[in-house]
């Protein structure tokens, strides 16, 4: 049996120094950008949301083409939106999923895989346009948003006083009006006009939450050396803010952007649920939702799609979002394998000191980096001579003598 002597603080020791050294070798050449693109990599479930939602967006822009001003690009889909083709069994879904060696009708799509609506629409083609248009707004409603909020708070916290009071509490009016009232009255003015415009409205009153995040960063960053640098040097406050300060807040902006998104998707589908969002003859995914809430009983399917499709988009954001908030935290680490443990440690000169009590005989050993620099009882260990007169350091049974 093995039974380690160290003690436990400086195997903690040893273990803060092996993790620092690896993570040294494992950023050392890498810029900031390459460190943040690998932390993100590595995490599996952004990755792995990263490629399903470029999945969704090349699909629904791709299937049914894309209509934006009057110009049309036709996709390879062969029904679109506002076509009504005959009804096929029944309106139900043509898709199959299971084998017929398992008792099913084989693996095929057929024309109507998500299957038609009472009209007959396709909706496969409709649930694609509806995911054209959410992803519009999601994208527009979160570039705008980010843009205003990181503008306010970067400006408030960079010059505070008198600044600061009359933005933030410009701030405090907008965060007090609840999101789905404003989106309410003025989706219903400007939805007619489509998703663009749509998405620039709600990115107008949505930056209130990047603002502050914004302005907090700023007001920890504007007292840093670096900026007390440029500043002496002569620099610009326009320059110092976006060229010196604003690149260190950009983990901050990223994260909190991609949040925004995943809440204008939600807040447009609930719009559009509600008839303030987009409106006829344009369709999205929250208005598929709406328009086909009288058949939630005979036709489910109707409310499945656009439902999953709705989840999936915002799942992937956040899922993004999270692996976008680790890849920049440079607290966030990753712990080490216990073989990577032991080859640091091997490579530091760290080595362990084991008692080995599994000889044949009585008296066990002690061994460092295997090779034996003691043997004999070393529980029961005894120093027979005599205490030294005036030694009152050690006593007798003390084996450090």
């Amino acid at each position: 049996m093995a039974q380690d002597t160290t003690s436990p603080a400086s195997d903690a020791a040893i273990d803060r120094g092996t993790e620092t050294s690896i993570e040294q070798r494992e950023t050392e050449g890498l810029s900031q950008g390459q460190i943040v693109r690998r932390r993100f990599f590595r995490h599996r479930a952004a990755l792995v949301a990263m490629f399903v939602l470029g999945f969704i967006i090349v699909l629904a822009f791709t299937s049914v083409g894309v209509t934006l001003w009057g110009l049309r690009i036709p996709g390879w889909w062969q029904y679109t939106w506002d076509q009504i083709p005959p009804i096929e069994n029944g309106g139900q879904p043509t898709l199959s999923l299971l084998p017929e060696f398992l008792g099913g009708a084989g693996i095929s799509f057929g024309n109507h895989p998500f299957g038609q609506d009472e009209v007959g629409r396709d909706i496969f083609a409709v649930v694609m346009r509806g995911a054209q248009q959410s992803i519009m707004v999601m994208v527009i409603a979160g570039v705008v948003a980010s843009f205003i909020g990181v503008v306010i708070g970067a400006v408030s916290g960079y010059y505070g006083k008198a600044t600061d009071a009359v933005l933030m509490r410009f701030t405090d009016v907008v965060i007090t009006i609840p999101l789905i009232v404003i989106g309410s009255v003025l989706g219903h003015a400007f939805g007619s006009l489509g998703a663009a415009v749509l998405g620039v409205v709600i990115g107008l009153f949505a930056w209130t939450t990047m603002a502050r995040l914004v302005r907090g960063e700023f007001l920890t960053l504007r007292e840093r050396e670096f900026v007390d640098a440029a500043r002496v040097s002569g620099a610009r406050d326009r320059r110092i803010i976006f060229r010196h300060i604003l690149p260190n807040a950009v983990g901050v902006i990223v994260v909190n952007a991609t949040l925004l998104m995943a809440g204008a998707i939600l807040l447009e589908s609930a719009l559009s649920y509600l008839g303030f969002g987009v409106q006829s003859p344009d369709t999205s995914l929250g208005k598929i939702v709406s328009d086909n809430q009288a058949a939630f009983s005979t036709r489910p399917w109707l409310f499945w799609w656009p439902g999953i499709f709705i989840i999936a988009i915002a799942l992937c954001v956040n899922f993004i979002g999270d692996g976008l908030r680790d890849a920049f935290d440079p607290r966030q680490k990753k712990m080490p394998s216990e073989r990577a443990m032991a080859r640091a440690a091997k490579a530091s000169g760290h080595a362990p000191v084991d008692v080995d009590t599994t000889a044949s005989t009585d008296a066990p050993s002690v061994t460092v980096a295997g090779e034996a620099v003691y043997t004999g009882d070393v529980v029961n260990y005894h120093d027979a001579r005599p205490e030294e007169p005036g030694d009152g350091q050690h006593s007798p049974l003390d084996p450090e003598r």
